[in-house]
């Protein structure tokens, strides 16, 4: 492997790729799990953005924190309009991985330290960011940092927003030392960047069977999450009679499994991954059982469907249990194709790039939302996977070989160079 500064193209004085990492590394990082717990304005979510100021201010980038609390680095004047940007998140979801988010950062400000070493000259306002919130580990709801900026969640419905201690995003805002009272649509902000491209760990494994270190995002799935509520009766366990049970969880059992099916079926996805059980007690028959269902599908009728479906399951099981089924769509995001010309750019740069193999650079799908999926229908967007060899993802096993994550800066520099900078002689 070269050298850092070879590699990452850092200057004197100026973290390479790999020192960034090193510092990041341990911060948010669980001692029991080994995955990170980087919410939203929480202590770790603190760290994590006091070293992007730090990055910035090494590097003479103009920093800037946004009425929604993102955190923006500039070279060059936004104001002059047709900004390149680049970037990703630093939160995780509960015990995730170190790659998730983070590799896109760290990779924009890598790409900067690549072009400014090869002595690029910019042409448009360039910048980094890093999204708020963007797993929504905290609250719920995926991506609150680019929705509120792009108007697709109102600053009523942030306002309202409440984590598992019921404290509301206001709150923890105001605790964390930021205004919640800005909160909302930044129109001109988004008019003035003329591209987005963000780089991202791939979430699967499709490059991993390929000598493709790096691919190109097609188009994100729909996908949404629902709240299944389950309402029995409780009652004791030592006590009560099968028969006379109204037992929520054997529903909610059900359910999980009946979801499972459904999406095989139908070549979707589906996952109940977070529960809540009321009263919680291990000799106790449950009077509610909450579960939270995450689904996603090649299109949205197929995604519609499945859903459907799922409910009916959930319904015909409740009858039988003389258990009550509610279900609230707390998120939806429809279909995104990146832009076109755009993603097609990226792909023919690539694929000129010396050592690409056969066949150009995949144009891969995927299933994961991304903070520049919810930029999408704003601003021309693009995305950059970096091959993950296990594709395991949102875990501690979360994983990247580090010549790639180097290949992935250079390419994200080749990327930047053809979309911000003046052609070398």
């Amino acid at each position: 492997m070269r050298d850092d500064r070879e590699a990452a193209g850092a200057a004197p004085g100026v973290p390479s790729f790999h020192a960034m990492w090193r510092e990041l590394l341990g911060v948010g990082r669980h001692p029991g799990s080994g995955g990170y717990r980087r919410f939203a304005w929480g202590g770790a979510d603190a760290e994590c953005r006091e070293w992007f100021r730090a990055q910035a201010k090494a590097r003479g980038l103009a920093y800037e924190l946004d009425r929604n609390g993102n955190q923006w680095a500039w070279h060059g004047d936004p104001a002059a309009g047709d900004a390149v940007v680049t970037g990703s998140h630093l939160d995780s979801v509960p015990d995730g991985g170190a790659f998730d988010g983070p590799l896109g950062v760290l990779s924009a400000f890598a790409a900067f330290d690549e072009l400014r070493a090869r002595g690029a000259a910019f042409t448009r306002p360039f910048g980094v960011v890093n999204f708020a919130d963007e797993e929504g580990a905290r609250f719920g709801l995926a991506c609150v940092g680019s929705r509120l900026t792009a108007g697709t969640l109102t600053p009523e419905a942030a306002y309202a927003l409440r984590d598992a201690d019921g404290t509301t995003l206001p709150q923890v805002m105001e605790a964390a030392g930021y205004d919640p009272s800005t909160l909302g649509p930044d129109p001109e902000r988004l008019a003035r960047i003329g591209a987005f491209v963000e780089l991202h760990i791939e979430q699967g494994r499709a490059l991993a069977e390929t000598p493709h270190p790096v691919a190109v995002a097609s188009a994100i799935w729909p996908h949404g999450r629902w709240r299944f509520d389950f309402h029995g009766e409780a009652n004791h366990a030592g006590t009560t009679r099968l028969e006379d049970r109204r037992d929520p969880m054997l529903t909610y059992a059900n359910t999980v499994l009946a979801a499972r099916k459904k999406a095989r079926l139908a070549g979707a996805l589906a996952t109940f991954g977070k529960v809540a059980v009321e009263p919680n007690g291990v000799n106790a028959v449950p009077s509610l059982v909450s579960g939270w269902l995450d689904s996603r599908a090649p299109d949205e009728e197929t995604l519609a469907g499945v859903v459907a479906e799922i409910e009916r399951a959930a319904a015909e099981r409740g009858g039988r249990d003389g258990v009550e089924v509610a279900v609230v769509r707390e998120s939806a995001t429809a279909l995104v194709e990146f832009d076109h010309a755009l993603r097609d750019r990226l792909a023919e740069r690539l694929a000129a790039r010396p050592g690409t193999p056969p066949g150009g650079v995949p144009v891969l799908p995927t299933g994961a939302g991304h903070d520049a999926g919810i930029l999408s229908a704003s601003i021309p967007t693009a995305m950059l996977y970096v091959r993950n060899p296990t594709g395991v993802s949102h875990s501690p096993a979360e994983s990247a070989e580090e010549d790639d994550c180097v290949a992935g800066v250079l390419a994200l520099a080749d990327v930047l160079e053809g979309l911000a900078c003046r052609p070398q002689s």
